[in-house]
Parts: structure tokens; C-alpha cells; sequence
């Protein structure tokens, strides 16, 4: 049962309790948990065994998806360091190279609140293999382009494929676990984009050694292998993808009934319905605004760091050649993959997710400051590994944070949307930060990294006093929550996280 973070969330509708008080909070959930497991008429361990069995069946494969997801958009930063801006033609003072990298996102935003309200209304296990096809066709379809136009094109598409990814993946965890069950495995699916950086960097090193074969550059060779191979899974993912629990077939009836009574006491009887009121409902929630500004503080520094690393390190002086900078991208990402799911394990514990934001953003800072004041080569390498440690754990806990706040499954399914598809636009932000004008030191770019993070703590730090605060007036001003009856809880099902029973994450 243990200690899932508040994450993500797309379907938990009811916190089971957070006051101003740790301690408070902490002794409230373990009560829950008792009180939950007995009504459903199961003990605890074959509870964890049962939590244990859907992991194994869910998350390595959902971790496998987001990492070729994340390896297929982040891949033209290891070509790059090959012949493809020679071999397309792409002159870099009218930054064509940079435009390429810009146009993937603004159609990969456009996708994502409409493919998770799709996500409410279609099977996962028709929707994510589908549009996994669709991209990884259009990731192959990059290592046959001839100029510049084609890139382009090439890119927008595959901008429009994969937008349903994370947002749907994220909101499809959330129909198997409680709300305090997310947070970790969020963490873990994540970090599939750590293991893609590294994964990538190992992967193109090999994949350019075929320069000629078939009269193809590296670089295309590239993008073909790593797209063909996104289609392969993604067919493989019509069959081994669950929908919902209820029609898992891994599980016994038995177990389908203990995991449908589970996520019902943790909805609480919020709503639950497919209804527009709630897409506006979130629309207007200003702290899903404010956690949107924290993201795109977050994401902007996230794609630059992904799209730009081997250009960055190979920039430093130590690396003797392009390989050897496609190498030396692999360590910062592992570093920052263990601190991604080692946060995501200890936030759940703890039960909080603003202090682990801002601790994480402090060191990104840290990174950035390192990176900025000195030409010391070992020093600015060392740099990349704070800076990446400091991103990759807040994108999961982000999502955690802002969806364990919303109240009611379409809301916050939409929330989600939102706040990832906002935090997206820094792709297109990052696109321009990084030119080669500014090589090697890249001032510009890393201080407008900085002013980001610099940002999302400021906006982290007021949000964490906003919600203790909060929490504290509703235990002053209402009952427990662990005091209403489910017929109180019905009568206000439909105001969400406005609820008198809702007790914010903070």
C-alpha cells in the first residue's frame, strides 16, 4: 500500500487527507489505508502483492513506450553531431537547424488536451499503439528527407503523434492506483527519459558506424532504426496493453473486484462523469495556471538540456570527437535517472511534493551557475550533471503536484493536459537558446535558463505556502475528512478539489 506519492493523477478524486501538519496528514492516510483495505475484505500484504503484480504488468512496459517516445523527438540533437545539417542543406545564420527543433512543438501542445479527453472515451489499448505507429512511421520518414522543407514538415507531423503520449500515459496510470500510489510510478516512467538520453547517446555512437551502407549518411540511419523500432512496439502494444482493471485479463475476478473497490473509496465520490462543465472547470482553476508557469520554467530547461548536451559537451574541449561526445552525454543521464526515482520514492514516503521542487530546482541553479562562470572544462561538465539531475525529477513531480490537486476525473484529466502541454511551449523556447553564434560558452542560453528556474522556485515556493495555508482553514472551519459520510461526499461530488472534504498535496 505504501507510500505513493500524490502524483500525477488523473483519476483520483479524493485526497484522503492533507493538513498544514505532516504528522497529522501521515496518521490520516495510514488510517484511510486500514479502513480501505478492510472494506474491501483484504489484508494488507496480499494487497501489496496484488499492488506489486500490476506493476510488474504495467510500468516497465508504459516506461518502455515514453522511452522511445522521448529517444524519437530527442534524437536530431545526436544527428546533428553527424553530417545532417551538411547533407540538408540547413544554413545556420537563417537558424534552420533551430526552427526544425521549434516546429515539433507547437503541434505536439495542440494534441494533448484533445487526445485526453480521447483518452476518457477510447480504449488505451487502441489509442496509445495508434498513435505510437504514427510516429514512429514519421520518425523513420526524417532519415529519407533531402532539404530543409522536408525536415520541417517531417517534424510537425511527428510533433502531432506524439503529443497523446505523456499526458495519456500519465492520466492511464492513474485509472490502476489510489492517488497515494502514483507518485512513485510516475517517477519510474519518467526516468525513461534519463535512460533515453544515455540509451540515445550509446545507440547513435553504434548506428553512425553504418555511414554508407545503402548510400545513407549516419544520421538517417538514425532515425530509421530508432522509428522502425518504435513500430515494432507500438504493435506489439495492441496485445500486451491493458484497458482498464476491470477487463484486465492478467487479473482473477477476484482481484478485479478488490482493485475497483479500491480506486472507488479513493475517489470519494467526486464526479466522475464525461461532462464539458468540468473542461471549463479547469479552464478557470487559477493554480492550474500557476503550476502551468512552473512547468514551462521546468520543460524549458528539460528540452534544452535534451537537445542540446552533445552539442554543449562536445563545445567543453574535452571531448577529442564527436563520438567521444555522444559518450560523454551517458553519465549525467544515468546520475540523474537515480535521483529522478530515489526522489520519487522518497516524496511519496514523505507525502509531499513542493519542498522536493524547490530542493531540485536549487540545484539546477547550482548547474546553471557552474556552467555560467567559469571556462574550466571539468568544472562545466560537472555543471551538466547538477543541471540534470536538478530538471528530470521535478517533470514527474510536477505532474504529480498539480494532478493530486485536482478534484474530479475529467478536471483533472484535463488539468494535466494543460500543465504538460504549456510546459511543452519551452521546447519551443529552448529551439532558440543554444545558437551557434554564442559557442562556446553559450551565455545567453544558460542565463535564460537560469531567470526559468529562478522563476518556477519562486512560483513553487508561493504555491507550497498557498496550499498549507489552505488545508489549515479548511481543518479549522470543516470536519475531518475521514468524518464525512459518503452521502455528504455525494452531495458535493460535483465541486472538485472545492470540496469541504478535499485536503490539498502540498
Amino acid at each position: 500500500m505504501g507510500t505513493s506519492a500524490e502524483v500525477s493523477g488523473a483519476e483520483r478524486d479524493v485526497p484522503t487527507t492533507e493538513s498544514d501538519s505532516v504528522t497529522n496528514e501521515k496518521t490520516i492516510y495510514k488510517e484511510t489505508n486500514v479502513d480501505n483495505v478492510e472494506s474491501a475484505g483484504w489484508d494488507e500484504a496480499n494487497t501489496k502483492k496484488l499492488i506489486r503484480k500490476i506493476d510488474m504488468t504495467l510500468i516497465p512496459f508504459l516506461a518502455l513506450l515514453y522511452l522511445l517516445s522521448f529517444l524519437d523527438r530527442t534524437n536530431i540533437g545526436n544527428a546533428r553531431l553527424d553530417t545532417l545539417e551538411v547533407d540538408l542543406g540547413l544554413d545556420s545564420r537563417k537558424l534552420q537547424y533551430n526552427d526544425a527543433l521549434a516546429i515539433f512543438f507547437p503541434f505536439y501542445v495542440a494534441a494533448e488536451v484533445p487526445s485526453n479527453m480521447a483518452m476518457k472515451r477510447f480504449r488505451p489499448s487502441v489509442w496509445i499503439p495508434s498513435i505510437m505507429i504514427a510516429w514512429g512511421i514519421c520518425c523513420t520518414l526524417m532519415g529519407v528527407v533531402h532539404n530543409y522543407a522536408g525536415l520541417m514538415a517531417v517534424r510537425s507531423a511527428l510533433g502531432i503523434a506524439e503529443g497523446g503520449l505523456f499526458p495519456g500515459i500519465t492520466y492511464y496510470i492513474t485509472m490502476w492506483y489510489r492517488r497515494h500510489e502514483c507518485g512513485f510510478r510516475m517517477a519510474i516512467f519518467f526516468s525513461a527519459a534519463t535512460a533515453a538520453g544515455a540509451f540515445g547517446g550509446l545507440l547513435a555512437r553504434g548506428i553512425v558506424e553504418m555511414r554508407g551502407i545503402a548510400g545513407l549518411s549516419g544520421w538517417q540511419w538514425i532515425f530509421i532504426l530508432e522509428g522502425i523500432l518504435t513500430v515494432i512496439v507500438a504493435i506489439i502494444a495492441f496485445w500486451a496493453m491493458q484497458d482498464y482493471p476491470a477487463t484486465a485479463k492478467f487479473l482473477t475476478p477476484e482481484e478485479r473486484q478488490e482493485v475497483s473497490d479500491r480506486l472507488k473509496l479513493d475517489r470519494s465520490s467526486l464526479a466522475d462523469e464525461f461532462n464539458m462543465k468540468y473542461f471549463w472547470a479547469a479552464i478557470k482553476d487559477w493554480k492550474i495556471w500557476v503550476h502551468m508557469f512552473i512547468t514551462i520554467g521546468v520543460y524549458t530547461g528539460l528540452y534544452s538540456y535534451s537537445l542540446f548536451l552533445p552539442t554543449i559537451i562536445n563545445d567543453l574541449g574535452t571531448a577529442t570527437s564527436p563520438e567521444m561526445a555522444q559518450l560523454m552525454t551517458v553519465p549525467p543521464y544515468v546520475v540523474a535517472c537515480l535521483f529522478c526515482v530515489s526522489a520519487g520514492w522518497y516524496a511519496d514516503r514523505r507525502g509531499e511534493r513542493g519542498i522536493f521542487m524547490i530542493f531540485f530546482m536549487a540545484m539546477a541553479i547550482v548547474g546553471l551557475i557552474m556552467l555560467l562562470a567559469t571556462t574550466n572544462a571539468a568544472v562545466r561538465y560537472l555543471g551538466c550533471f547538477f543541471l540534470a539531475s536538478g530538471i528530470y525529477p521535478n517533470v514527474p513531480q510536477g505532474v504529480a503536484w498539480n494532478g493530486n490537486n485536482i478534484g474530479g476525473s475529467l478536471k483533472r484529466g484535463v488539468g494535466i493536459a494543460m500543465h504538460v502541454g504549456f510546459g511543452n511551449l519551452g521546447g519551443t523556447i529552448s529551439a532558440y537558446l543554444f545558437l551557434t553564434r554564442d559557442r562556446p560558452r553559450y551565455m545567453p542560453g544558460f542565463s535564460t535558463l537560469l531567470a526559468c528556474q529562478a522563476m518556477a522556485m519562486i512560483l513553487s515556493i508561493f504555491m507550497t505556502i498557498y496550499l498549507r495555508r489552505e488545508n489549515a482553514r479548511r481543518d479549522r472551519e470543516y470536519k475531518p475528512p475521514s468524518e464525512y459520510t459518503e452521502e455528504e461526499k455525494h452531495a458535493e461530488r460535483e465541486k472538485g478539489d472545492n470540496a469541504t472534504f478535499y485536503r490539498y498535496t502540498v
